[in-house]
């Protein structure tokens, strides 16, 4: 089966970087008064806990042989005690540290959102929607784990460690040694698999971003696929990624299981030569049977630490993998930003120059090249010609969705690379091919470019598109609810809401970008004649495949050849009987 963008995999070549961890210490800072209360509370309960094989042996070498009635209720409620003291310190602890996930979690993805906002165009045309989304919310989910509870953990952990080693050897220092002999073996298994290890989670992200980046594709597009009856196609498609993200897994597992496999085996070996040791090599006149008992208590809760850190360092491997991803989003330039020492654009009359523009979106492939024009504060100019020429690309030049590689874009003397974006983009009106509707009310998505916007402003802009009309036809009017992308709108009425809300925003200039074109007839001569009036004092660039919305510009730009090929009114152009005439006719016999 041939393969698509879904099945490229990120590279996994990259070594283990320890700037990933040094970079999550930010965030762990950020908590560190809870997270040290939460250390100091995990340290007590398992010193307490240390205490109870200690108590076991004083029992059974000196309580029960001496037949000490009382002596054995004290030892019995006071190992009790230590039991219920350690459950309750570890109980507020784990409380304590799954406050602290949740902050960690929301601080990364904070930061994870904004820098998304600020990415620029380029960013989003390069990479699937999918491939984002599980960054911001699958990624930072598998992290803040480790992040917090996983540090305190280690650090508890090897402790622990210490602590048991300093018992053992309080007890007896041969059967000491005797439990220490297994580490060596254990260690040598840890580095024969840890690089597998790493590469195996790498290998589960990718597949994971790619699964779900189709399925949010697939989702998205389940109209299209259902007219097209793609669906046994697109199954395929699917059941392919989820089983190379299945083999990912199980592989990793198995890797991941032969650490906790390798240290229940050892651990089991090891107890047993304890009572090998004890029982037959030194005999009860040097070992007690007390020490042996308390000895191979000792044993299970040495190994026991070691099982949880080899279980924190599969953790601390996948999430390096994790950690990876979400410092390459953080650490995607945005390179449509505002230049040190920005300027306010000050209120504008919305004359835009461009002067000798070159602009492309790969190196060395010229969408506009060396293009020249000066438009005047409240014109209204068309940009048209065939489709790929460049007619969207100079309008969003002029808004700086993108840095042009040559030339300078002024607006009223302005270089708009010099002022703030902010202040550029508040005083346009932009309306997309692509009307997107956000979930929430119609009143809601109108007001998204004005959130201070009364109610009577917006149902005024509702009514210069007329839009209003068909609003109040609904149960419920502006106060009607409407999923993501408008589904329970036709497509007319989506580019209605959306102009509304471009309008609503009262800009000095105005963008559509094939604004009418979902338009029916009727319903465009309506909302042309109240274009009319609120395109008066404003500078306007209008795209349209249909010349007939186009015909009263001021001015008609055809774009071709990496530059303007004809500019001049309708009837200029059309009396030059060149570019624009034929394409004017060709639409005329068609019609």
């Amino acid at each position: 089966m041939a393969r698509n963008k879904f099945d490229i995999d990120e590279n996994l070549e990259s070594p283990f970087n320890i700037r990933h961890f040094r970079r999550a210490l930010v965030y762990i800072r950020r908590q560190q008064k809870p997270m040290i209360i939460a250390f100091v509370l995990s340290a007590l309960s398992a010193g307490i806990a240390l205490s109870a094989p200690l108590i076991m042996q004083h029992v059974v070498d000196v309580t029960i042989p001496a037949k000490d009635h009382q002596g054995l209720v004290f030892w019995s409620l006071l190992t009790l005690a230590t039991i219920v003291v350690s459950v309750i310190l570890a109980t507020i602890r784990s409380r304590m540290m799954t406050s602290v996930g949740q902050d960690i979690i929301f601080d990364i993805r904070t930061d994870l959102f904004k820098h998304l906002q600020e990415l620029p165009f380029q960013y989003y045309d390069d990479r699937p929607q999918g491939k984002i989304l599980i960054r911001v919310v699958n990624y930072v989910n598998s992290v803040s784990d480790v992040l917090s509870n996983g540090i305190i953990n280690l650090i508890l952990e090897i402790m622990n460690l210490l602590f048991i080693a300093i018992f053992m050897f309080a007890v007896d220092v041969k059967l000491s040694f005797v439990i220490l002999g297994g580490l060596p073996v254990f260690l040598g298994i840890i580095m024969l698999i840890k690089t597998k290890q790493r590469r195996a989670w790498q290998s589960v992200s990718n597949k994971s971003s790619n699964l779900n980046a189709y399925l949010q594709e697939s989702i998205s597009g389940i109209r299209v696929t259902q007219i097209f009856t793609r669906e046994q196609h697109n199954e395929g498609i699917f059941t392919r990624l989820s089983t190379n993200y299945r083999s990912a897994w199980m592989r990793t597992m198995y890797l991941n299981f032969l650490v906790p496999f390798s240290v229940d085996n050892l651990a089991t070996t090891v107890t047993t030569a304890i009572y090998f040791v004890g029982l037959l090599a030194l005999g009860p006149e040097e070992v007690t049977f007390g020490v042996i008992l308390a000895m191979s208590s000792y044993a299970s809760r040495f190994w026991q630490p070691i099982l949880n850190i080899s279980n924190l360092y599969n953790s601390f491997i996948n999430s390096v993998a994790y950690l990876e991803r979400i410092f390459e989003t953080l650490d995607e330039p945005v390179t449509v930003s505002d230049v040190k020492d920005a300027k306010e654009l000050p209120p504008i009359q919305g004359r835009v120059t461009f002067d000798d523009v070159t602009f492309a979106y790969e190196p060395g492939h010229d969408i506009l090249r060396n293009l020249s024009f000066d438009v005047k504060a409240g014109e209204s100019i068309a940009l048209v010609g065939p489709t790929g020429a460049g007619k969207t690309t100079v309008v969003n030049l002029i808004s700086r969705f993108y840095n042009i590689t040559g030339g300078q874009i002024r607006i009223d003397g302005h270089d708009i690379a010099q002022i703030k974006l902010k202040s550029l983009r508040s005083q346009m009106g932009i309306m997309l091919q692509d009307s997107f509707i956000f979930s929430g009310t119609i009143l809601d998505n109108i007001r998204y470019g004005k959130l201070d916007a009364t109610e009577e402003e917006v149902i005024a802009a509702a009514k210069a598109v007329c839009a209003d009309e068909f609003i109040r036809e609904f149960e419920k009017g502006y106060m009607t609810e409407v999923n993501e992308r408008g589904s329970k709108l036709s497509q007319g009425q989506r580019q209605l809401i959306s102009f509304a809300r471009t309008l609503l925003a009262n800009p000095r200039i105005l963008i559509l970008d094939e604004a009418t074109s979902s338009i029916d007839a009727q319903t465009e001569r309506l909302v042309q004649m109240g274009l009319n009036e609120l395109l008066k004092g404003r500078t306007s660039f209008i795209i349209a495949h249909r010349l007939s919305t186009v015909k009263n510009c001021d001015r008609i730009m055809y774009v071709a050849d990496k530059g303007i090929a004809e500019s001049g009114s309708h009837d200029e152009l059309l009396a030059r009987r060149g570019r624009y005439y034929k394409l004017y006719s060709a639409q005329k016999m068609e019609a």
